[in-house]
């Protein structure tokens, strides 16, 4: 049975694609209202709310997701019948130096928001709503070279504190759908990109290195692999699964397009030497940095079960999606030149 969104809670819709979710969602769906709790951490910003499509049907709340009364009231006050859950630490360095924040929010916000939906929910009209769980390939762990990509059904293996933080949560969601029928759906992503980013992600940093000129920073001998995400094409796929997933079901969504880390930066210093040609070209910014601990080799999604059963493929190739995002930060530059300077320290 279709599920029809109508008053959506997004958490984390500040942040980088929770706020493209929400453009997506008062895009496309003219009946849909939307609350927007977003603690506004590093993370999220009010900036990425600008503009909106329809701002009349979004209602920006700052607050925690552990933060029980004020969930439990939101959900009742605005008759929530759907929870796009993306507030997550998501960073893995700093889930190396500081792993305390990941637990906090990853598995003790989800079990707030958990216990909130089914308090509000299960009173005998639980098909009516819907609790989307957004999570990570990262959970599962890391492939070799030859190795399959991975599937719904692959073991579980987490490597760092942030994966493991994720991992957690993804086990508190299925048990709330078996232990209780509280209506879940799971996605699984691979690496996104695309506009609003925070800056201190891999794509941005690249583009701001090449912008400053100043080094690209490269973890190891930039061999790591990537599967990557156009948002606009992940937010496509987890607006399918509210409205078409099997409740209890997991989905992973995936871009498609395995990159190596060091072919990324070459890619992005082709794109700008093309539109922003410096005195040589911007691959000599190129400056390889000791690797992180629990550096995951390689991830790669096998989306076939979103396209089999719910008719989804990217959009994007990642030829057209990072010309997309580098046009999208170098019109950020043009309009905020302080940008760059403001997060070279960042």
């Amino acid at each position: 049975m279709e599920h029809r969104p109508r008053n959506v809670l997004v958490t984390g819709g500040a942040g980088f694609i929770g706020c493209n979710f929400v453009r997506h969602l008062l895009a496309t769906d003219p009946e849909i209202r939307i609350v927007n709790l977003d603690l506004l951490t590093y993370a999220g910003s009010p900036e990425n709310l600008r503009d909106l499509p329809d701002p009349t049907r979004h209602t920006f709340v700052q607050g925690d997701i552990c933060d029980r009364p004020l969930v439990d009231r939101l959900l009742r006050e605005h008759t929530v019948d759907t929870v796009a859950h993306f507030a997550a630490e998501s960073h893995v360095d700093r889930s190396i130096t500081g792993p305390a924040a990941f637990v906090q929010t990853n598995l003790v916000g989800t079990f707030t928001l958990l216990e909130a939906a089914r308090a509000a929910w299960l009173n005998g009209k639980s098909n009516a709503c819907r609790f989307h769980h957004i999570s990570t390939d990262e959970v599962y762990g890391t492939l070799q070279r030859d190795d399959p990509p991975f599937t719904e059904t692959t073991p579980y293996a987490p490597n760092s504190p942030y994966s493991a933080s994720k991992a957690g949560s993804d086990h508190l969601v299925r048990a709330y759908f078996h232990t209780y029928g509280l209506p879940v759906v799971t996605t699984n992503c691979s690496n996104n990109y695309g506009p609003f980013q925070h800056d201190e992600k891999f794509i941005p940093t690249v583009i701001r290195s090449c912008l400053l000129q100043k080094p690209i920073p490269v973890y190891g001998d930039g061999s790591n692999i990537r599967d990557w995400l156009y948002v606009e094409d992940h937010c496509r796929g987890i607006d399918t699964v509210i409205r078409n997933g099997r409740p209890g079901e997991t989905y992973n969504i995936g871009g498609c397009n395995e990159w190596a880390n060091l072919a990324i930066v070459k890619r992005i210093c082709t794109l700008l030497d093309q539109c922003r040609p410096h005195h040589a070209p911007h691959d000599r910014l190129i400056s390889f940095v000791t690797d992180r601990p629990g550096h995951d080799w390689r991830y790669a999604i096998d989306a076939a079960k979103m396209a089999r059963e719910l008719d989804w493929r990217p959009l994007e190739t990642f030829d057209t999606g990072i010309a997309k995002t580098v046009d999208w930060y170098l019109e950020r530059h043009a309009t905020d030149p302080a940008w760059g300077d403001m997060m070279a320290d960042g």
